[in-house]
């Protein structure tokens, strides 16, 4: 079990190395580039389409059926998704990255606590320990 622990650690710190790469890589973009906010995230998704779409055609037949079950829920999330990301984007454009980035993961803890409540997934204190450490590490950087 130690060895499965030190994986997911290892792979959660590399998530957060990625994103903090892109998410520095996006304030240069449209902050010192001056790149607007829409034409950054519209080609960063004409790049996961370019990246997605062979997969995506090679199993076919296993999202069809996701896709008449969820298709409202997933043309929603293609609308909203970006939406969101391109309201990051601008906010990035006058506000120090250290306090965006940190902010837009706060969509963490809500799946945190809906997991716990909403869906019973157990381990509700070491959520809520996570969380809180969360809450900490982005106020120390608001108030850093």
């Amino acid at each position: 079990h130690k060895s499965d622990a030190r994986h997911a650690v290892g792979f959660a710190l590399l998530t957060g190395c990625t994103i903090a790469s892109y998410t520095l890589v996006d304030k240069l973009a449209v902050a010192v580039w001056l790149i607007p906010p829409l034409i950054q995230d519209w080609a960063t998704n004409l790049g996961r389409v370019v990246l997605m779409t062979p997969l995506a055609l090679k199993s076919r037949a296993e999202l069809a059926p996701t896709w008449r079950r969820a298709w409202k829920e997933i043309v929603g999330i293609a609308i909203l998704c970006p939406l969101s990301y391109i309201l990051v984007l601008t906010a990035m454009v006058f506000t120090p990255v250290s306090l965006v980035a940190p902010a837009r993961e706060v969509s963490i803890l809500f799946a945190a606590l809906m997991g716990a409540h909403l869906l019973r997934e157990g381990d509700v204190m070491r959520r809520a320990v996570a969380a809180a450490g969360m809450v900490l590490g982005m106020s120390g950087l608001a108030l850093g």
